[in-house]
């Protein structure tokens, strides 16, 4: 296969990816919404590929003016009873993610988390799971296909939960693009 032959391929994958979605993330979608409308501060954290989706999410949250934090940045407050700590994680277990979940649980804060294992260590620990499809990126124990490496599907298809969760977020506080433009970064 070619180039554009791939991306045919990885466009698709995302359409079934986003068919599978429907019956299985909406009520755990919702609560997410409503969460981060109601949290003080919002909080994200994801390692490697994962990490950079939730910082791509976390840019937008900025964008509709919302007080929202990347975990271990050098300018991040702490987390308390009145906020929301996100984590992307398709395993669930990732052992520095969760630290950070069991902190969030004895501060007393909300923890919501999205993986491929919403039965994992930090899906037990979760006040908001969703469940995305993908593969783990050892593919060999998953019966989810794709041609694509390691968990590339389920990162491509989180990044794209993320944009459909700003849509609902816009939606709920009456914003379009034009109003968010006001806090896109100017120093550039």
């Amino acid at each position: 296969m070619n180039v554009t032959e791939y991306t045919l391929e990885i466009v698709g994958e995302l359409q079934r990816s986003a068919k599978l979605m429907l019956g299985t993330s909406s009520t755990g979608s919702e609560a997410l919404v409503e969460a981060i409308i109601q949290s003080r501060k919002i909080f994200v954290a994801g390692a490697g590929r994962s990490g950079l989706m939730v910082k791509a999410f976390a840019m937008r949250l900025m964008h509709l003016g919302l007080d929202v934090h990347v975990v271990g940045e050098t300018v991040t407050p702490g987390l308390g009873k009145e906020d929301l700590l996100l984590i992307a994680s398709g395993s669930g277990e990732t052992k520095s993610l969760l630290s950070m979940a069991k902190k969030a649980k004895e501060l007393e804060a909300k923890l919501a988390i999205v993986t491929i294992y919403p039965e994992s260590t930090i899906g037990r620990l979760a006040d908001i799971k969703i469940r995305l499809p993908g593969s783990p990126k050892d593919q060999s124990e998953s019966s989810y296909h794709t041609i694509q490496p390691m968990g590339s599907l389920f990162e491509q298809t989180l990044l794209i939960f993320f944009d459909a969760t700003i849509l609902s977020l816009m939606e709920k506080q009456g914003l379009d693009s034009s109003s968010m433009y006001g806090n896109h970064a100017n120093l550039e």
